[in-house]
């Protein structure tokens, strides 16, 4: 049986792409398509504009990508003729590696750009004309000031992750980029969440367009999600418990700053654990390096910020810890979207404290059912008790308000003792 065969027995020989996408599909052991991909790869194919609502880890790279390429290599031009726009140089790398391995057997190159690093490589790469750019925003709009990146013959643009720009402020600079695009193009827009500005976004940039709706706040069935009350104090020795399970082989731990997790990821280091840390302080050359390093297994744990939580696709993931609880409801989802992909099952751990209660009652509701607690024996902390305890004690004591004010009263009263002491 040829490649062509197999892969149209899989199921993506229905779509009628070029022979030579065909072999690449089959290289990156692409099998059959999943849902978002059933759904905006024709559409994407006849031109129309497509809208996709789905979580990270359901496809949606290869669902923009695959009709991308098949448009290039009908009809070939001068690059660049094709835009991405992605909210992290994670994701972006990410997006420009499928692309590359979807496209290797054929003549189309792709370019990543992003900030961080310096600009020279990458005015090199747009001086060889590239198909198709992928980049961040901050970026993009760099090179398109400077008159390296030319966008006057692109006629396709991809917003991925588009509630995760705006979340990180870039919604100004895609709107300025937007500006400098030709006005007939295709435009595909995806993002796991609607806001009302991405909303606003997608109906001023859509025309008609085909809207696949998969995204779902209620986490994966692939996903075995849990609370672990426990003390703040317990916290790192809860994690050696979860870290040490005969079912934990690798692992990435949400911190909610900068600085928890470069300490943590140290203190796990000096216990003879195989981590790393990725947070927003690293150069870029440091973060390529980490995340590399825990794809290739070198690292078993990547204990990271949010920067991790998006788009970033590491296979293999069997465990996700909050060790800090996420910032919103919504990147509850996102965090422990990390495991359980491509249909493998996962487990997710998050680390509740007494001050997290209003976190979980909204994480809750958003999702739409309530996640289940457990305990681990000798860690039990009763997290629902504790705001209460607090209360309790606030009550036995002088409110701050009234406490600042007789500690200023008897401040001022003795210092006019003292005047009237010095004055005698």
């Amino acid at each position: 049986m040829s490649v062509l065969e197999s892969t149209e027995s899989a199921g993506f020989g229905r779509f009628g792409l070029d022979e030579a996408l065909m072999r690449g599909i089959d290289a990156a052991g692409f099998e059959t398509p999943w849902p978002i991909q059933f759904e905006a790869i024709p559409a994407g194919l006849d031109g129309r504009d497509v809208l996709g609502l789905a979580q990270t880890g359901t496809g949606k790279t290869a669902a923009f990508a695959l009709p991308l390429l098949e448009r290039l290599l009908e009809v070939r031009g001068k690059g660049p003729r094709a835009l991405v726009l992605a909210p992290t140089r994670e994701l972006a790398t990410q997006i420009a590696d499928e692309i590359r391995m979807l496209s290797k057997f054929t003549p189309l190159r792709v370019a990543t750009v992003y900030g961080g690093v310096s600009m020279r490589s990458q005015v090199n790469a747009m001086r060889q004309r590239p198909e198709i750019v992928v980049g961040c925003p901050g970026r993009v709009l760099d090179l398109l000031q400077q008159g390296v990146l030319r966008l006057g013959q692109i006629d396709a643009l991809v917003l991925d992750e588009a509630d995760h720009m705006f979340d990180m402020g870039f919604l100004k600079d895609v709107r300025r980029i937007l500006a400098a695009l030709p006005a007939r193009r295709q435009n595909l827009l995806f993002s796991a969440t609607m806001p009302k500005e991405i909303r606003r976004l997608a109906d001023e940039l859509l025309m008609d367009p085909q809207v696949v709706e998969l995204a779902d706040a209620t986490p994966a069935a692939t996903i075995d999600h849990a609370l672990y009350s426990v003390a703040e104090g317990r916290k790192r020795d809860l994690l050696e418990h979860v870290l040490t399970r005969g079912d934990c082989d690798s692992a990435i731990v949400f911190m909610r700053t900068k600085h928890r997790a470069r300490r943590l990821a140290d203190q796990l280091s000096k216990a003879g654990h195989r981590a790393v840390g990725l947070q927003g302080n690293m150069s870029q050359g440091q973060r390529d390096r980490a995340m590399s390093g825990f794809r290739s297994r070198r690292y078993d744990i990547l204990v990271a910020t949010d920067i991790a939580a998006r788009g970033i696709d590491v296979s293999g993931v069997s465990h996700v810890i909050n060790f800090d609880v996420p910032n919103t409801p919504e990147a509850y989802t996102h965090r422990i979207g990390r495991t359980g992909r491509a249909e493998r099952e996962g487990v997710a751990c998050t680390f509740v404290t007494g001050s997290d209660r209003g976190w979980v009652l909204a994480t809750e509701r958003m999702i739409g059912a309530s996640i289940p607690r457990r305990r681990v024996e000798g860690f039990e902390s009763d997290a629902s008790e504790e705001p209460e305890r607090r209360r309790s004690q606030r009550g036995n004591a002088i409110p701050a308000r009234v406490g600042a004010q007789r500690q200023s009263r008897r401040r001022h009263s003795s210092g006019r003792r003292r005047g009237r002491r010095r004055a005698g």
